[in-house]
This record gives structure tokens, C-alpha cells and sequence, in this order.
């Protein structure tokens, strides 16, 4: 199987990928606490340093950059600096950005993430968001959608919708360009939460974590430790999402996938976890490349599982290179 993976891995430069749904910008403050605030009981961070990053859907296009994949990215930003830098940071890796709608009613969704303390003993203080989570008006639909048609219709192959329940991805907008891509034999994948996680019916393949799969399934039966009501739940959930292949991630148990005729479940790769940001963005950017590179839906899992589990390794949101997940493959 490592032989088969590892010429998977191989065929990943080159591959076209449309990356669409809610862009982020992450931003993370560095520095060190050596006393408490006289004004309240928090800690004083003397900052050291400032970085910034994309997130979101923004960062699973960088994961897929860092896979030497051609990627298109599709999503809205505000008209603001923010949404500005974000667009650049973007096009400095290389991806394109021609599909990024600037939208004047909301603004660039933003993370800022405060740690303090040393790289391997940092530890985050407090996150600040500023996002605005209305659905699109209807012209910025209207743009995004006309985007993603005419990059569709250069040719990719395979589509990833990055959903973080910004307003950026409605059913509508989703449904229509599944259709799209199924007409022209594209790879459907899907990152989605589960309040809109009927909205990916017949993808190749949804990735929920447990937590995610107990709320989409109305269940309490993904937290469980028997392994058999978990396959069994599972099962049943793939039919009623009426998806191709579902994904469950299960932390230090590693994953299991759901195809129609069988599970598999494939162990965490034993790597010690620094940081678990970002790890589901590299997870389903490696499936959707191993299924981009035409592997199979095994083998493009375990390419993902290798992905998420090169990042954990760091701290703040990081990608990883085809040689780390070489490395890490089992």
C-alpha cells in the first residue's frame, strides 16, 4: 500500500482544484506573560511578534498549494485591508484568486489568535473574531457563482467546498455547482458543518468529526467506544446524507470511512499533537488530491490522515509538503 501512496503522492503536482467557501484571515499574536493585569485577573502579553495567515477555506488552498496542485480559489472578502491582504497572501503563493468576490456589506472574516509562551510550550490566551455569518446578497451570489462556472469550464479535476457556515455556501450555490461538476467527471469533496451538511448530497466524500456526525445525525452514538454501534451509526448516516463516502475522524483513534459496500478505519498516525488548528483543512486537501491523482477512496484517505497528521506536529496553522506526508505514510 505505501509503494501505491507514495506514486499517488507523485501525481499531485499539477492537479487542477477549485477551492470554494468561507475565506479567513488568521492572524496570531506572539509574545510572553510574566505578570498578571493589576486591572483584572488576566494575563499581560508582552508581544514579540505578529504574523498573518490565511485560514479557512483560505488555508485548505494553501495546503493544496503546498501540494504543488494549481488552485483556484472562490469566496467573498470585504472591502477592507484585510480582505485585501488576504487576496495577496493568496496570490504571493500562487494560487488564483480570480473567483475572490469583494462583497461592501460584510467584512473580511478574521481570527486573531493571542499565544504566549515558547514555540514548544506556547499556549493560546484568547481568540478575537470579527466575521459577519448573513447569507450573500443575491448580486455577490450571483458574481461568485459565475466565477466558479467559468473556472470550471477551463477545466479542474476536482472541486472542494470549505464550509464554515460564514453565509458563503448556500444549497442553492452548492447544489448547482455539483451539478456542474458531475457533468464533467469532477471530484466532488466537502468539509461541512452540520447544520448545512445536507447541502453536499452525492459528493465523492463529507468529512465530519465525531462531535459533528453525533449533532448531523441527531445522535449521541458517534461518541461511543463500541465499535460496532460506531460502524453500524455510520453506515446508516452515509445513506441518509446521500453521499458517495463519509468520513468520521475520531482524534486518537484515528478515522473511518464509510463506502457503500464496507467501512475501513485507519489509525491515527503517531505523531505527538502540538497544535490540532487547521489539521481537517490538511485532511481533506490530501483526499481531495489522492482522489484528484486517481486513487481510491481508501488510499485517498490515508494520504489525508498523513496530511492532517504533519501539521499537528506545530503550533499556529501551518501546511505540510508531499515530503512530510511521505514520511508519516503507514
Amino acid at each position: 500500500m505505501r509503494d501505491e501512496l507514495l506514486s499517488l503522492l507523485a501525481n499531485f503536482p499539477g492537479k487542477r482544484v477549485l477551492v470554494i467557501g468561507d475565506l479567513m484571515a488568521d492572524e496570531h499574536i506572539w509574545g510572553h506573560v510574566n505578570r498578571i493585569s493589576p486591572e483584572a485577573p488576566v494575563p499581560i502579553v508582552e508581544v514579540e511578534r505578529e504574523t498573518f495567515v490565511p485560514g479557512g477555506a483560505a488555508n485548505t488552498a494553501a495546503q493544496l498549494v503546498a501540494f504543488e496542485a494549481e488552485v483556484f480559489v472562490a469566496g467573498v472578502v470585504g472591502d477592507d485591508a484585510a480582505g485585501e491582504k488576504l487576496r495577496e497572501a493568496l496570490k504571493a503563493l500562487g494560487a488564483d484568486v480570480s473567483a475572490v468576490v469583494t462583497a461592501t456589506d460584510r467584512p473580511t472574516t478574521r481570527k486573531t489568535r493571542v499565544t504566549a509562551g515558547s514555540y514548544q510550550g506556547a499556549q493560546q490566551i484568547v481568540r478575537v473574531d470579527r466575521e459577519k455569518r448573513a447569507p450573500l446578497t443575491q448580486e455577490t451570489e450571483d458574481a461568485l457563482v459565475a466565477a466558479c462556472e467559468g473556472i470550471l469550464q477551463r477545466g479542474c479535476e476536482a472541486i472542494l467546498f470549505s464550509d464554515y457556515l460564514k453565509g458563503v455556501l448556500t444549497e442553492t450555490l452548492v447544489a448547482w455547482l455539483t451539478v456542474l461538476a458531475r457533468a464533467q467527471g469532477i471530484v466532488v469533496t466537502a468539509n461541512p458543518k452540520p447544520a448545512s451538511v445536507m447541502f453536499y448530497k452525492d459528493a465523492d466524500l463529507i468529512s465530519l468529526n465525531r462531535k459533528e456526525a453525533d449533532e448531523a445525525s441527531r445522535t449521541t452514538l458517534f461518541e461511543s467506544l463500541d465499535d460496532a454501534i460506531f460502524h453500524d451509526a455510520g453506515a446508516r448516516l452515509r445513506v441518509a446524507l446521500e453521499v458517495r463516502n463519509l468520513l468520521i475522524t475520531r482524534g486518537a483513534r484515528g478515522l473511518t470511512v464509510f463506502e457503500p459496500e464496507r467501512f475501513v478505519d485507519v489509525a491515527a498516525v503517531p505523531v505527538e499533537v502540538f497544535d490540532g488548528t487547521g489539521a481537517g483543512d490538511s485532511t481533506i486537501a490530501g483526499i481531495t488530491m489522492g482522489l484528484a491523482a486517481g486513487g481510491t477512496i481508501e488510499q485517498a484517505v490515508r494520504l489525508g490522515n498523513a496530511s492532517g497528521g504533519a501539521v499537528v506536529r506545530h503550533v499556529g496553522v501551518v501546511t505540510a509538503s508531499r515530503e512530510e506526508v511521505a514520511a508519516l505514510l503507514i
